[in-house]
């Protein structure tokens, strides 16, 4: 069985309580439904964005945006893995009840990469090493930043097989530290020759569904990773030797400014809507009609603000759609009270 070696250090447990707090925030405000879906779709298209921008993806949020939002044919390699890994996320929710296993990790590889990289949906059997080109002209070299630990097929199933069961039976493990922990490993492990981190972050936003938390529908972690790709490879390789504290404090310091950001995002996105769901100057003065004469009618409206019964009929329709008014009655004798 894997064993994880970490501290549940006062910053680690402070990011966790918060984490929880701020998350019960985010659920607490009972967002509109529009407004929860538009949140959502935003979020797909940014998470596709930042977390393939990560790995090298030179596509602009605006290019993304418009590939996804327009339905557009990808046409390319770039536009294939960003339209793969935004279908991905929007099919997330459907696999909360199903078991991760290594049959189930070779099969998201493949949905990410068929027709985008060689040997999708096959873990690697061979020699690689996670690094960086550094220098340019005649004096480019290779600088190793990580070998995993395993080469052979058989070994790095075995070794995931093993982290698997470990994400399996925490189920009191906080999923800040849980999914952390998964995050880091798996890396470690690197179970393909290419898409690792993909797969990777994919995986670890599955956790977090598992967990009832509805990551994408408020919020994303991959926008924190970008802020500083070469910091986030350095405090993910930082727990190669064994001892995964200052990562997972790193990765849960990510998690509390990602809720963070997505509580300011969803209490702006709700101030807006109040202010644009306010009665206007003529629909105050219907307000206060109603509330003299309890039951009125479009047609009543219509005489005592001199205007057209189709412009009383809106001023009503304004008024029910921003729940300050209800309609009552059949289409021909219908009336409108106070809601």
């Amino acid at each position: 069985m894997f064993h994880p070696k970490y501290n549940l250090t006062n910053k680690l447990f402070s990011n966790v309580a918060t984490t929880e707090r701020l998350y019960g925030q985010i659920e607490a405000l009972r967002l509109p439904e529009k407004l929860r879906l538009n949140l959502k779709r935003k979020n797909l298209v940014e998470s596709a964005y930042y977390s393939n921008k990560i790995e090298g993806n030179p596509m602009t949020l605006p290019e993304v945006t418009n590939l996804l939002l327009d339905s557009r044919v990808p046409v390319n390699r770039d536009e294939k893995e960003v339209a793969n890994y935004f279908e991905m996320l929007e099919k997330l929710k459907e696999y909360t009840e199903t078991p991760i296993t290594t049959d189930f990790v070779t099969d998201i590889h493949g949905k990410l990469f068929t027709n985008v990289r060689q040997k999708a949906g096959e873990f690697r059997n061979e020699i690689v090493a996670v690094g960086r080109y550094t220098g340019e002209g005649d004096n480019v070299s290779f600088k190793v930043k990580h070998l995993p630990p395993f080469h052979a097929q058989s070994e790095i199933k075995d070794a995931l097989s093993k982290l698997l069961q470990w994400v399996d039976h925490q189920q009191e493990l906080p999923i800040v530290i849980k999914a952390g922990v998964f995050h880091h490993e798996f890396v470690y492990i690197h179970p393909f020759e290419d898409g690792n981190g993909r797969v990777c972050r994919i995986l670890t936003a599955l956790l977090f569904l598992k967990a009832n938390y509805r990551i994408n529908k408020y919020f994303i972690l991959d926008d924190y990773y970008d802020l500083d790709r070469i910091q986030y490879s350095d405090m993910l390789h930082s727990a190669d030797e064994g001892d995964k504290t200052k990562w997972l404090e790193y990765f849960s310091d990510g998690v509390k400014y990602s809720l963070q950001s997505a509580l300011a995002k969803v209490q702006n996105a709700v101030k807006t809507l109040k202010i644009a769901e306010r009665p206007t100057t003529k629909e105050k003065v219907v307000l206060n009609m109603m509330t003299k004469q309890p039951e009125i009618t479009s047609r009543e409206i219509a005489l005592a603000l001199r205007v057209s019964r189709q412009q009383a009929h809106n001023l009503l329709k304004s008024l029910v759609d921003k729940g300050l008014a209800e309609r009552r009655g059949t289409t021909k004798s219908s009336y409108y009270i106070l809601k």
